[in-house]
Formats: C-alpha cells, structure tokens, sequence
C-alpha cells in the first residue's frame, strides 16, 4: 500500500488547463454539428469532419511540441487532452455507425467505421509530416 508521501498530487493548473481546453472543443464539434447536420441513420459528416480535422491538428500539435525546444508544459493538456480532445468524438462516431447499421445501411455503416478509423490514420501522419516538413 503507497504512503500518502508517494501519491502524487493533483496539478490543479494542469486540470485547469484540461477542463478549459475540453470546453472549448466541445463547444467547437457541437458547433459543426449544427452547420452540418444529419437525419439519424444518414452518414455523418459532422462527425466525420470532426474526427478527421481533429486527427490532422493532433498530427500538427505532436510534430510541434516533439519540435520545439522548450514548450510550456500546460500547452499539451490545453490544446491536445483538451481543445482536441474535446472536439473529436469517438462516442458519437460508434453511434452514428450503429444507426447507420440498425437504419437497415449496414454497408454504409461499415464504411463509416473503416472510413472514418483510415481517414483518421491518414489525416494524424499527415499533419504531422507536413508539420515537420514545414519547420524544416
């Protein structure tokens, strides 16, 4: 059993930063949502920009800071854990491929699922590559 000397305390400035950060986010993706909605059992491209934009900028955000020769420490849990993790969404992203799936699309909603997972792969390794390609 950890003494209470060995538990490490809560960064109240790191979670500041997070819950700020997640916000943000949220309200951005909630934002795209309402200028580009979609009836439920209908491809999501909302969700899907979202994701993929998300996977471009954390790309971005990696190549930046791994860059960098001193990044301040609260830039991470501020733009990455929170902005980004915020606004991309791996819970409405199964959601919207189980609706696509119980709607009777089940073919659309594979290619949701794939889509969206390569898409995303794609997007992470290419914001980050160009980033570094830029600092160059």
């Amino acid at each position: 059993m950890a003494d209470a000397a060995s538990v490490p305390r809560p960064r109240w400035d790191v979670l500041a930063a997070i819950g700020t950060g997640g916000a943000l986010g949220s309200l951005a993706r909630y934002g795209l949502s309402v200028a580009i909605p979609h009836p439920r059992g209908q491809f999501a491209f909302s969700t899907f920009a979202t994701n993929v934009s998300g996977c471009l900028l954390i790309g971005v955000l990696m190549a930046s800071l791994t860059a960098a020769a001193d990044p301040h420490r609260l830039l991470r849990p501020f733009l990455g854990v929170g902005i980004l993790g915020g606004y991309t969404t791996f819970s409405t992203y199964a959601t919207d491929t189980l609706d696509l799936v119980t709607a009777g699309r089940p073919f659309t909603g594979l290619a949701y699922a794939f889509g969206t997972v390569a898409a995303a792969l794609v997007a992470v390794y290419a914001g980050h590559e160009i980033t570094r390609a830029v600092k160059k």
